[in-house]
């Protein structure tokens, strides 16, 4: 993916569009590539293809509110996994997404009645470093999809997504977060994700490990009302899941392992560990804020 950028700009016959070298609220769609050290805040529209190239980095400001356009068709070449339809953010650089509790940085579709799946990712391909703390992310396919980068995540909001926290062989904190009303919280394979503090809550799925997990640390984690499964186990995990630490909304075994898809349902799966078990919520979980 060396070249993808160059790529790029010849499919989308642009240069640059719209970049931002001081700080701006773009009033234009942005679309193509760009490339240095970018600065937004206010309301910046993205349109299509959105890569932020190598060794650029990305500045995003407080109360910032990053709005994804439906693409035209030539705007929209990259549709196919791992890439997503809609418009998207690819980011091969750096990016600082830094809100506060009482300005925080949104992600979301332009139409704010347009439903979950509206808009792609943010994609981050090899970025060596992403951080998004007091976000707000809604009305995504994948509101955040990590392939190879280290990235951090807290304080923050995923609501209303196909899929809030999407990732594989990465270096990924993710802590204090609310992920509430999605179909699926999180879901990875492969990486080492540090995922602790958490409210996961009225998800359809709040955890899917597809395959081959591993140095996973699932711990202190709030996951409660889950309309489908707690947690999903995908056809490559044959292997027990260790699940211990966690409030699960109640202490009946019975309740709790209902919300397994696991070797509980077929036998070719592993089995989720869940023992020892917090008997109530953690009252640390969760932003410190109220988003």
């Amino acid at each position: 993916m060396r070249n993808f950028a160059l790529r790029l700009r010849l499919f989308l016959g642009v240069a640059l569009l719209g970049f931002c070298l001081t700080g701006c609220s773009v009033a234009q769609p942005l679309t193509g590539v760009l490339e240095g050290d970018q600065h937004w805040r206010g309301r910046v529209l993205l349109r299509g293809d959105v890569v932020l190239a190598e060794g650029a980095t990305l500045h995003i400001a407080p109360g910032t509110q990053v709005l994804f356009l439906p693409p035209v068709e030539s705007e929209d070449l990259l549709t196919l996994h791992p890439y997503f339809p809609g418009s998207e953010l690819i980011v091969h650089g750096r990016l600082v997404a830094r809100g506060t509790p009482s300005n925080p940085i949104q992600f979301r579709a332009a139409d704010p009645e347009a439903g979950p799946g509206s808009w792609g990712a943010i994609n981050l391909r090899e970025s060596p470093e992403a951080l998004f703390s007091h976000c707000i992310f809604t009305q995504a396919d994948s509101a955040i999809h990590s392939f190879g980068s280290r990235v951090r995540v807290e304080h923050s909001l995923f609501e209303h997504n196909l899929v809030a926290l999407r990732f594989n062989t990465s270096e990924i904190v993710i802590e204090h977060n609310l992920i509430r009303e999605n179909d699926a919280g999180i879901r990875f394979h492969l990486g080492a994700p540090l995922i602790v503090n958490n409210i996961l809550r009225d998800n359809n799925k709040s955890f899917f490990l597809t395959s081959d997990p591993r140095d996973y640390h699932i711990r202190h984690n709030n996951i409660l009302g889950s309309r489908e499964y707690a947690v999903v186990l995908g056809e490559e995990v044959p292997d027990e899941v260790m699940m211990a630490d966690n409030y699960w909304g109640t202490t009946d075994a019975r309740s709790i392992e209902d919300g397994f898809f696991d070797g509980r349902r077929l036998n070719h799966l592993g089995q989720v560990r869940y023992q020892p078990l917090a008997t109530q919520p953690f009252a640390e979980a969760g932003p410190a804020w109220s988003p």
